[in-house]
């Protein structure tokens, strides 16, 4: 963190003055809006009749009502805008930076958990609404986290925040100077700033306090404000300035064109960053690791090692000295050891010298200037939430646009009483001198007791009043509406069932719907809280340079752990490499839209439990929408339920597997002794089909046999007077 700085002597006069005298020019051309916004936050709180209409009321026996519709209207609305916690998107403007974006993300919402967020967006929507603006300041608390410091949020007191009367812009963009003053004691100053303690107990001031009065009634509303404690004796007050003022400073733009990255720099960064060292590869290529050099230049001598030792098998093969080889000079590596300097001199870095704004922060005590720092921001840290917004600083309130409509509703309920009152003691007319009027009393006043009187001397009229008309009971119902369309509200929305459909998805749709109409007001929350982590970045990237732990606890109250600005030393190169540096790199923040209106639980759990049963999401962000308290429990256990359930289905599928097994087993045994019988069967029948086989094939062979005998017989028989060469001589006589 900058340290902050103090002026010479001779200027702190002149720049006190200054102070002073813009000071006064700004409470001067605030004070029709001061007196408007402090009568605004009377009337809020129940101080609605103005001491003459008081007067008057109780002087016709009538009571100053006031039916304060304007108070749970505003609460309503403060309860809708504020129902969840903001959500922030951080884009990185580099590819590079994406993880750290994540990181810075989760950091914003632990800078929203440490400065209770809670309660510092709900004060300043309740300004927003009461007052037509309300402010947030963003800054770096030096104490906190041990010393180590940390950037938080608070809500500051429309009253004490001084701006540039000839402002238009929405945050304060084209003024001149934002001051933010009140009355300390000299006490508290100390405690503020101990370091300055000396500087603060000689220090004078004047001691004008900024009292505000309305002229309303405070008999039974006597709410007080910090501009209505006057100066306690016997405490030595002292007046504080804050101001800040817009500067222009030198800066030098950077660009390396060869990684992409951009990045703007003061003096003593830039004279760091040119000292830089850098590698030049082959006289083209840069490169800026020098665990990645090292390790560049081991490959490159490897290679040439094997090139050296192919070389020299290749000489060997050919019956020459490989040594001849080994010998040869190492060729040199090319990579030139150079500094950014001479890398943007060779045009290879793109360096502008331009001139940029910085608010400049300034802390006067008194008429001592004790401090003042340059803030690494061009946003004031003085963040406005603007209501209706005129191109002022001085912008309406929603209390003031429906100030009319409750005073006609306190006007029309107090008609009302008054004429129930009348309605009950009944108005009796007596001729005069008719009777005694004091007895006369007191025996109407007694219920049951017959009055005596003449009838000569005229009888006592009673006197009826004339009924109110229905119509104005109904103009007091519209009034209330008035207000509650005005704040953006609905009767559904606040619960009332009467105003409520009869179906649960009617029901739904509609609350949905009606949110449409304060998301008019929920842009102007939304826009302010983006100003504010647009602010908050870059003082974290000047307040958080060492190693930080943060935790922040999600919306499923889960705990997450993240660690920034970590080194980490490499055991190889010994390099230190620091994780999640969030000191580098420039971001642009996205304000998630609707991230603080409350969302109906029923109909959300309804949408995921669909979109887990068609399988497009898991159990675990259904369980996110849930009240689930121990959510990591629930999914632990329903885990180890699943695993169970899964290895049963696994042992019931084994089992169901193994049997079908032993049944196909039996199956084929069965079959296989089925088969060996068929074929020991088909084994004898074939041995009997043998057997008869081979018996006719001995007859027919036995047939043929005699059969060609009886050929050779026959035709010998029949061959007339010839003897047969070889034949027998008795054959011859034998056929004869």
């Amino acid at each position: 963190m900058t340290m902050p700085d103090r002026p010479e002597d001779s200027s702190q006069k002149e720049f006190v003055d200054e102070t002073l005298n813009l000071f006064r020019i700004y409470s001067q051309n605030r004070d029709t809006w001061s007196k408007h916004a402090k009568e605004d936050k009377e009337f809020r709180l129940g101080r609605q009749w103005t001491k003459k209409q008081e007067e008057i009321l109780l002087a016709r026996g009538q009571a100053p009502i006031v039916v304060n519709r304007i108070h749970p209207a505003v609460e309503a609305a403060k309860a809708m805008l504020t129902a969840n916690r903001p959500s922030f998107r951080v884009a990185p403007r580099e590819d590079s930076d994406n993880k750290v974006a994540n990181v810075l993300s989760s950091l914003l919402t632990y800078m929203y958990d440490i400065s209770d967020g809670v309660t510092v967006v709900r004060r300043v929507v309740d300004d927003y609404y009461t007052m037509g603006v309300g402010y947030m300041n963003v800054y770096q608390n030096p104490m906190m986290d041990m010393g180590k410091g940390e950037v938080c949020i608070h809500d500051v007191d429309p009253m004490d925040v001084y701006v540039d009367p000839n402002c238009r812009s929405k945050f304060f963009d084209d003024a001149e100077n934002v001051i933010v003053s009140r009355m300390f004691t000299k006490e508290q100053a100390v405690r503020m700033y101990p370091m300055y303690e000396k500087a603060i107990r000689n220090a004078s001031s004047d001691n004008r306090w900024d009292e505000i009065d309305t002229g309303r009634a405070t008999n039974d509303f006597a709410s007080t404000f910090p501009e209505d404690v006057s100066n306690v004796q016997e405490q030595e007050y002292i007046r504080g300035y804050e101001r800040y003022y817009k500067l222009m400073v030198q800066r030098y733009r950077v660009y390396e064109a060869f990684s992409g990255k951009e990045d703007l720099l003061d003096a003593d960064k830039f004279s760091m960053y040119m000292q830089q060292p850098a590698w030049l590869l082959n006289g083209e290529k840069v490169l800026t690791d020098e665990a990645q050099v090292e390790q560049l230049v081991q490959q490159m001598q490897m290679q040439i090692q094997q090139q050296r030792a192919s070389k020299a098998m290749e000489l060997q093969a050919r019956g020459m000295d490989p040594n001849e080889a080994m010998q040869e000079e190492m060729p040199e590596i090319p990579i030139e050891k150079i500094t950014f300097a001479q890398l943007a001199e060779m045009g290879k870095i793109d360096v502008v010298e331009v001139s940029v704004s910085r608010i400049k922060m300034c802390i006067v005590m008194g008429d001592t200037l004790l401090y003042s720092r340059i803030l690494p921001t061009e946003y004031y840290p003085i963040v406005p939430f603007m209501n209706i917004h005129t191109r002022t600083p001085y912008p309406t309130s929603d209390v003031r646009m429906v100030k009319g409509l409750q005073e006609f509703i306190n006007k029309t309920r107090s008609l009302i009483i008054a004429h129930a009152t009348t309605s009950t003691n009944v108005k009796i007319l007596v001729p005069e001198g008719s009777v005694d009027m004091k007895d006369f009393e007191e025996k109407w006043s007694q219920p049951g007791v017959a009055i005596a009187f003449d009838p000569t001397d005229g009888a006592p009229m009673p006197v009826q009043p004339s009924p109110l008309p229905n119509e104005l009971y109904n103009n007091e119902t519209t009034a209330k509406a008035d207000i509650d369309h005005q704040l953006g509200l609905y009767e559904m929305m606040m619960g009332n069932t009467q105003a409520a459909p009869q179906t649960y998805k009617a029901t739904i749709s509609l609350d949905e719907f009606g949110q449409r109409k304060i998301k008019s007001k929920l842009a102007d929350i939304e826009a302010g809280l983006t100003r504010v982590a647009q602010i908050a970045i870059p003082l974290m990237q000047q307040l958080y340079t060492t190693r930080k732990i943060f935790r922040v606890v999600q919306p499923n109250n889960s705990l997450s752990e993240y660690v920034i600005n970590k080194q980490l030393v490499d055991d190889k190169t010994g390099e230190i490499e620091v994780i999640n540096n969030i000191t580098i790199g420039r971001y642009d923040v996205v304000y998630v839209s609707g991230s603080t209106l409350p969302s109906n639980r029923y109909a959300e759990l309804e949408f995921y439990m669909d979109a887990y049963k068609n399988g497009i999401i898991d159990r675990q962000e259904v369980l996110k929408k849930t009240e689930v308290f121990d959510m990591e429990g629930v999914m632990q256990r329903t885990d180890t339920i699943a695993q169970l359930q899964q290895q049963l289905q696994q042992a019931g599928e084994q089992i169901k597997k193994l049997t079908g097994d032993l049944q196909t087993r039996d199956r084929e045994a069965v079959n296989l002794r089925k088969k060996v019988e068929v074929e020991k069967f088909k084994t004898d029948l074939d041995g009997q089909a043998n057997k008869a086989k081979s018996a006719t094939t001995l007859y027919s062979k036995r047939l043929d046999d005699e059969m060609s005998v009886l050929k050779r017989d026959i035709a010998i028989a029949t061959k007339p007077d010839s003897t047969p060469s070889g034949g027998r001589p008795g054959s011859q006589n034998k056929e004869k």
